[in-house]
């Protein structure tokens, strides 16, 4: 399915950093930034924004890359732009990440400067002494935070904008080797992303109030939430962290318009006791992404808010979502929807992916579009293998059906998605086998009502040992973040194996749902 020539495509700016000048300009008053007892209108924010970048500049910080490890926040909103301000990339990283995990990652990004906060000193410092990072900042819950800067007069430079063309993000998506890639996007990508998306579901200007629960560090909490707020000079109200009651209360506090979701916090909200007796009078729609969402969940949480849900797809790759479900017009549950404007989508064969299949037939999606990724960093096979004559291959299977709304049928090969976090077996199988009574293991989804997936690890003990499933826990939380560990652990004799002798998955994914 091609673009729609009917559609025009909304204005795109240089950058998301254009945008928050640009905001700042027309609606310095409005508010832009809220979480907990933290408020900053988009003057506030600007100024925040340039007192940041002045300071990294101060140090020596212009270009190259920059590690963030900021939870949510208004500190990671304003670290983001400063840092881009600088003409910086920055690698956004999960602050729930262990040692074990950041330093491959660290590593990669070779980065000029890492921004985190006082409780993960104890973590970064020894990380950032052993890579000879010689620009650190750690932020104190005082007036070391980036609002400081907040009542401090200041102009942008016009000639210090980021280019359009230059990279804006780094970030990590897995891969079946279990060796994280890095994604790199430019300005111009995320520029175009956000613009696209107001095409098909168009936030009004100056209106929005937009509640985030979703990390901010991952590309759909960046596309729905931060830029899209920023394009349309919305309100971006951040909850450090999720909970069923927060975000119940934050909707009515806050007179909230827009709900960021997934299927896994559909899913609490709708299991939690008060939700009856909530009233949400401001929602206009809520986003679903990161994961399937069932279409019982959907319907349900529909007729409890009485505001659609509109279901998209995308990966880290194309920069958030590309196909979405109209505000305007059918939205079909079960189906991701429609291609945003700007963007082409063609379902192909699976062996050489070069013979488009007819409406209905399911194979591998395929992309091209102005807000997809460059590539990864440093890794042209790999580039090679998903870029080729112009066009994005997903490795996702999906199909069309007659009205051009796109299903999708088989997510990548061996990826579970874990609350909308993407985990690769083969990173948590990796760790399994460090621990020295372990022979062999392999990792798998199965569905889990509340998560979406959850991880379910087989392993094979070492003849004469002995080991429990929460001794494995114990192992894995070591090394992994909370969402990378099993939630159950089967003990098998021995692991089926094909004709050729790899571990058989798709048998273990017919044990794992007897």
């Amino acid at each position: 399915m091609h673009l729609d020539k009917q559609k025009a495509m909304p204005p795109v700016f240089p950058s998301v950093v254009h945008m928050l000048v640009d905001a700042a300009a027309k609606a310095p008053g409005h508010e832009a930034l809220v979480c907990e007892d933290v408020r900053l209108n988009y003057e506030e924010y600007l100024r925040c924004v340039l007192g940041f970048a002045a300071e990294l500049r101060r140090e020596g910080v212009k270009g190259g890359r920059v590690a963030i490890v900021l939870g949510n926040s208004v500190d990671i909103c304003i670290a983001l732009l400063g840092a881009q301000m600088v003409g910086a990339q920055v690698a956004l990283l999960n602050p729930l990440l262990t040692e074990y995990e950041l330093l491959p990652l660290l590593t990669d990004i070779d980065a000029a400067a890492i921004i985190y906060t006082a409780d993960k000193k104890a973590l970064i410092e020894p990380l950032a002494d052993r890579l000879g990072v010689h620009c650190r900042h750690c932020l104190a819950a005082d007036a070391q935070t980036l609002t400081r800067w907040r009542s401090t007069s200041a102009t942008a430079d016009a000639d210090d904008l980021p280019a359009q063309e230059s990279l804006a993000l780094l970030l990590y998506t897995g891969g079946t080797t279990g060796v994280p890639k890095g994604v790199d996007l430019t300005h111009s990508a995320l520029a175009h992303g956000v613009a696209q998306l107001n095409s098909l579901i168009p936030a009004r200007p100056d209106q929005e109030r937009l509640l985030c629960a979703t990390p901010l560090c991952h590309i759909y909490s960046i596309f729905v939430g931060l830029n899209n707020m920023l394009y349309r000079r919305g309100t971006l109200v951040i909850l450090p962290r999720y909970s069923a009651d927060g975000v119940l209360d934050a909707m009515a506090a806050e007179a909230i318009t827009i709900l960021a979701g997934g299927p896994t916090m559909l899913v609490g909200l709708l299991a939690n006791e008060s939700l009856p007796q909530r009233r949400f009078p401001h929602l206009r729609f809520s986003y679903s992404g990161a994961s399937a969402l069932p279409a019982e969940t959907l319907h349900r949480f529909e007729r409890a808010t009485g505001a659609p849900v509109l279901e998209g797809y995308g990966q880290t790759e194309t920069g958030g979502g590309v196909v979405f479900n109209p505000l305007e017009g059918e939205h079909k549950p079960g189906s991701v929807g429609v291609p945003l404007v700007g963007v082409e989508v063609e379902i192909v064969d699976t062996a050489l992916g070069t013979e488009v299949l007819p409406t209905g037939e399911a194979g591998e999606i395929r992309l091209r579009g102005p807000q997809l990724m460059r590539g990864y960093r440093g890794l042209p096979e790999e580039t090679a293998a998903v870029w080729r004559n112009g066009w994005l291959y997903t490795t996702d299977i999906g199909y069309f059906d007659s009205d051009g709304y796109l299903y999708i049928s088989d997510r990548k090969k061996d990826m579970v998605i874990v609350s909308g976090f993407n985990v690769y077996p083969r990173a948590v199988e990796e760790v399994l086998y460090q621990h020295p009574d372990i022979i062999e293991a392999s990792v798998i989804g199965v569905g889990d009502a509340y998560q979406g997936e959850a991880l379910k690890a087989f392993v094979t003990v070492r003849p004469g040992k002995q080991l429990s499933a929460d001794e494995i826990t114990r192992h894995c939380r070591s090394h992994l973040a909370p969402y990378k560990v099993p939630r159950q652990i089967e003990f098998v004799d021995a692991l089926p194996k094909t004709a050729v002798g790899k571990i058989d998955k798709m048998r273990l994914r017919k044990w794992g749902m007897d």
